[in-house]
């Protein structure tokens, strides 16, 4: 048995003697699960319980270990920097430039005007390793119909005819709203490779669909009971399960709010009854206000996906509707390291609307399904924007930009001077110590704490070749020439002294390449698979 599934299923048997699942992060759901609260509150939540009662020990043989709370952490002094995504140069990379991009009939355009646009409304963006190629499954106008674009590169994209609708590039010639597009690398089914959940509008069931290649969809497979527009899925890797973030309002101030449901299958994620899905989520005060609107925010939608040892959380903020100008949602962060429960330590706009009218995203930003994809030493986030028209509400031109950020940049644990973290304890199967770390002009050394809590002989700081440079994969080694074999298993600390550098995140790796075996999102070149077998992809 791999290593990877070891891990898994040990998991599993740990959580099933104890009544509780027991997630690859040492952290033990409750009994009862997913937790049922009888409302959502627009303070903010308390810090999730794996936080303020961390496990004794922390298991890191899944993925970069990233420090965006303070769960891996025993003490630092340390600064920590929240860092958002930067638009490419690029942007916008999509723009609506054939005829059948526009609508001038139907739901929405006799409102707002025609839709020349395209929007990752939702949808999807990833990598099949298959073909080599990026894939992009975008809305047509305000509610045409899904069609697809590729791109060798990301950033330069085209968009190929199809049999579908001969001519064209749709591929789901079907009125919509919302929708999601899933690649399941794991799936076993040829025909069930590329699934997809869609409505037609607010109140309307989620319908599935199914296809081998992305183009050509099934029927129906299934629908969901009517409910609110913006719902979403996503695959859930760590527990193998498919969660439904349904579009529910939980009255004011939260207005529009999340309920869950999951299920083993993506089917079995559509087939809830009324009171079965659970409160999940919301905004809350800390999202802040518009000044010019003093609106209490909204969460418009949430998209989710794997990244590593965390699950990744967009969550589209609504700032309010003004008068003169479309709706200003942008997408903030929050991450889950047991699948439900949040973390939102940074409330400023991660990939943000501009303030600037004639900006291709004046109005309206979205995450797209999937979330972000790894190429080389950046994450790629693509989002649909709306340019909006000045003094109505009208959202104008949508087109799809893309904002980058540096592999595991969402935080850094920053010294200018110099600083140290010692991580609470770990255990790890693996022998090679990598680091994240930006170090231009400092560098960083680690050493080993033993139970006795001196460094173990051989790893102290002392005998740590220093690390410098600014590297997203570089090794830590020791004077010695070992490797950590010896304390595999066993309960040790690191501790990382850094000087004038940010360090981003660490993991313990079995092989030379720094293969992470962590979750890659929506994947990127040189990932065959949903998780990290190879380091980098450069």
């Amino acid at each position: 048995m791999r290593r990877r599934s070891f891990l898994f299923s040990a998991a599993a048997a740990c959580g099933a003697e104890a009544g509780g699942e027991l997630l690859y992060n040492g952290i033990r759901l409750p009994e009862s699960w997913p937790p049922r609260a009888a409302s959502l509150s627009s303070e903010p939540p308390p810090a999730p319980g794996y936080l303020i009662h961390p496990p004794p020990v922390i298991p890191i043989d899944l993925g970069r270990q990233l420090f965006v709370d303070d769960f891996l952490i025993e003490s630092t002094n340390l600064e920590r920097t929240y860092h958002s995504a930067e638009y490419h140069p690029a942007t916008p990379v999509l723009r609506p430039d054939k005829p059948w991009e526009r609508q001038d009939k139907g739901r929405n355009a006799e409102l707002w005007g025609p839709g020349i646009a395209v929007s990752v409304y939702s949808d999807g963006v990833w990598y099949e390793p298959r073909e080599r190629l990026f894939k992009m499954w975008y809305r047509i106008g305000y509610t045409l119909s899904t069609a697809l674009a590729v791109s060798k590169d990301g950033v330069h994209w085209e968009k190929p005819v199809h049999d579908v609708v001969p001519g064209t590039n749709v591929v789901h010639p079907v009125g919509r709203g919302s929708s999601t597009v899933w690649l399941d690398l794991e799936e076993t089914v040829p025909e069930r490779r590329y699934k997809m959940v869609s409505s037609t509008s607010h109140m309307q069931p989620q319908r599935l669909f199914y296809s081998p290649d992305g183009v050509h969809w099934s029927a129906e497979i299934t629908r969901s009971i009517p409910c609110g527009d913006r719902t979403t899925v996503f695959w859930n890797p760590f527990r193998k399960v498919w969660v439904t973030g349904i579009r529910d309002m939980g009255g004011d101030p939260l207005g529009r709010v999340r309920r869950y449901w999951e299920s083993r299958t993506l089917a079995g994620a559509l087939r809830w009854k009324d009171g079965e899905p659970v409160w999940w989520t919301a905004a809350d005060r800390l999202d802040g206000v518009r000044a010019d609107m003093q609106v209490p925010p909204q969460l418009y939608n949430l998209d989710a996906a794997g990244y590593e040892s965390i699950l990744l959380g967009a969550f589209s903020i609504w700032r309010g509707q003004p008068e003169d100008r479309s709706k200003p949602n942008e997408v903030l962060l929050g991450f889950s390291r047991d699948g439900f429960h949040w973390a939102r330590p940074s409330r400023k706009p991660f990939i943000p609307v501009s303030e600037r009218y004639g900006d291709w995203n004046w109005a309206n930003v979205q995450s797209a399904g999937g979330v972000c994809l790894i190429v080389g030493d950046r994450l790629y986030f693509y989002v649909m924007g709306w340019a909006g028209v000045r003094g109505t509400v009208r959202p104008g031109t949508g087109t799809v930009g893309l904002a980058t950020l540096r592999r595991d940049g969402f935080a850094s644990l920053d010294a200018k001077d110099s600083g140290q973290i010692t991580t609470r304890k770990v255990t790890f199967t693996g022998k090679r110590l990598f680091v994240n770390v930006d170090a231009p002009s400092g560098e960083l050394r680690a050493e080993v704490i033993g139970e006795s809590g001196s460094p173990v002989s051989g790893f102290a700081s002392k005998d740590c070749l220093a690390v410098s440079g600014d590297k997203t994969l570089a090794p830590v080694r020791w004077k010695n020439g070992k490797d950590l074999g010896k304390l595999a298993g066993k309960p040790v600390r690191f501790r990382f002294l850094v000087n004038n550098a940010r360090l981003y995140s660490f993991w313990v790796s079995s092989e030379e390449s720094g293969a992470s075996r962590g979750f890659v999102a929506a994947g990127g070149p040189g990932f065959d698979r949903t998780y990290d077998e190879k380091g980098s992809n450069r």
